[in-house]
């Protein structure tokens, strides 16, 4: 009986201690309008009680290879305990901070971060828009990135949000998320909205939220989107997010994937051209395709981050070259193109890259790892850039797949084949010996010279790749024309209708 009462007395103080040990984490965001405009953050930790605490800002944002120096533009830091006196801190270094708590259970931080730069991977704030990049707007306390997060936003009267983060029943704009790695990877919008209607494809919801987009059909434009969303969904044979949300920022730069969404510079302005609406719609479907290829199907260094220094990775002609030439491939699947389209598309990369001079000094995946520094589209006449040469070698790997396999398996059996083994299963990226692996045990053959093409500065042999498929193609005053042959055998015949189906 003594012992009973023992082990009761035991767990009771396993629970209490356990229950008041928890630790939680909130960030209450409000915009504030002046004339250097800035977000006012307020975080309230609670069970995190140790003398100093270390917070940091990322340097950089995943899906944006460059850094950010997000920590440059924190200001005004304070610190509190539960009782509202003040606690010291200093900077420990260039992005982050101590805090020194006295080992309270509760304090509170507040700090600003000064956003005036209209850009995808920049914090932004005007008259009635606010954008939200989180890793350059919340602090992650060291060593706790796994640490699960409550966002409340507080956005000006009037405005609205729109954002992939999951809310909270019943609480408006009140979010949580299951770790920073999802809080840095869902941005926020606020502002004078726009909110196109949804679509749902496989049961999930779709929608688009937009700021001050131009006049254009919306219901056309959102029955495309869907058609470019099913496609590519089709390719891979699976969804694995609850719900997905397009965030059109308005008229600025670039666009950034995200695991249940994207932002994107938009303003449907050249919807009413036939070339501008595919120009969007390719646009569109990168951004999305990359919630496979890059956030699911990854190379290994892509996660976990490193939020201080960057992440590298040789795969960036994977990642993002590939992605191009599958915005290629979805719009013509999507019957939104023709195959000519496609092929001029292929042309104009070829003729970007062979162009320039960096070809004949930089391999494809030097070119990624250098990106941190050369930046996506290369830098003078010494590197070249992985979204033009890139996407030429996955239509030259998807053509010589198809070629030694009869027609038979294609590059999406190795896009399902690495989503399959390494996002599903092992639960992780892969290694670039992995992914050559995966790449010819589909094609039944070594594909040493197509791995020769990205990383080597060896010119591609366009004439047999493209041949595969019943293909010339020809140099003309510094033009690439890909034409048909007058006469192809059967099996050309069936790549080219299968892979420009």
């Amino acid at each position: 009986m003594h012992l009973k009462r023992t082990a009761i007395l035991c767990l009771l103080f396993l629970v209490k201690k356990n229950f008041v040990l928890a630790q939680e984490m909130t960030y209450t965001v409000s915009p504030v309008l002046s004339d250097t405009s800035y977000f006012h953050v307020e975080l309230t930790c609670k069970g995190f009680s140790a003398d100093s605490l270390q917070f940091s800002m990322p340097e950089w944002t995943p899906g944006y290879y460059q850094l950010m120096y997000y920590a440059s533009s924190v200001c005004n830091i304070r610190a509190t305990d539960a009782k509202g006196n003040t606690l010291s801190w200093k900077k420990a270094d260039k992005n982050s901070w101590w805090i020194y708590n006295k080992s309270a259970d509760i304090f509170h931080l507040q700090y600003d971060v000064l956003s005036t730069k209209s850009f995808v991977a920049s914090n932004y704030l005007e008259a009635d828009k606010g954008y939200i990049s989180p890793a350059g707007m919340f602090m992650h306390l060291k060593a706790h990135i796994e640490q699960p997060v409550t966002l409340v936003v507080k956005p000006i009267n009037g405005w609205n949000v729109a954002t992939g983060l999951k809310q909270l029943p019943d609480q408006q704009y009140t979010y949580i998320a299951s770790d920073f790695d999802v809080l840095y990877d869902s941005p926020i919008l606020m502002g004078k909205l726009e909110t196109f209607p949804s679509f749902d494809v496989q049961g999930k919801p779709h929608y688009f939220i937009a700021y001050r987009p131009r006049e254009f059909d919306r219901a056309a434009f959102m029955k495309d989107l869907q058609k470019i969303v099913s496609t590519a969904a089709d390719i891979i044979g699976d969804i694995p997010y609850d719900n997905y949300t397009f965030l059109g920022i308005g008229p600025g730069m670039g666009g950034i994937e995200h695991l249940n969404s994207t932002t994107v510079s938009f303003t449907g302005s050249n919807l009413n051209n036939r070339e501008g609406k595919i120009g969007i719609y390719n646009f569109l479907a990168h951004e999305y395709f990359h919630h496979y290829n890059v956030k699911r199907i990854r190379p290994i260094e892509l996660g976990p981050f490193d939020y201080d220094h960057g992440s590298k990775t040789r795969l960036l002609w994977v990642s993002e070259g590939f992605t191009v030439y599958y915005e290629y491939i979805i719009l013509r699947r999507a019957g939104l193109t023709t195959p000519d389209d496609v092929l001029k598309e292929l042309q104009d990369n070829i003729r970007s890259y062979e162009s320039k001079p960096g070809r004949l000094i930089q391999s494809l995946a030097d070119a990624s790892y250098n990106t941190w520094s050369d930046g996506p589209f290369g830098a003078g006449d010494s590197s070249i850039s992985y979204y033009e040469k890139g996407p030429v070698l996955g239509a030259l790997l998807d053509l010589k797949i198809r070629h030694e396999t009869r027609n038979k398996h294609s590059l999406d059996d190795v896009m399902r084949a690495l989503y399959r083994e390494y996002y599903q299963d092992k639960k992780r990226g892969f290694t670039e010996a992995e992914f050559r692996s995966v790449a010819e045990r589909v094609a039944g053959v070594s594909l040493a010279e197509c791995f020769d093409y990205a990383n080597t500065v060896k010119m591609p042999d366009y004439k047999k790749y493209f041949g595969y498929a019943g293909l010339d193609i020809a140099v003309k005053d510094g033009s690439f024309a890909i034409t048909r042959r007058k006469s192809m055998n059967a099996l050309q015949q069936s790549i080219l209708r299968d892979w420009l189906r």
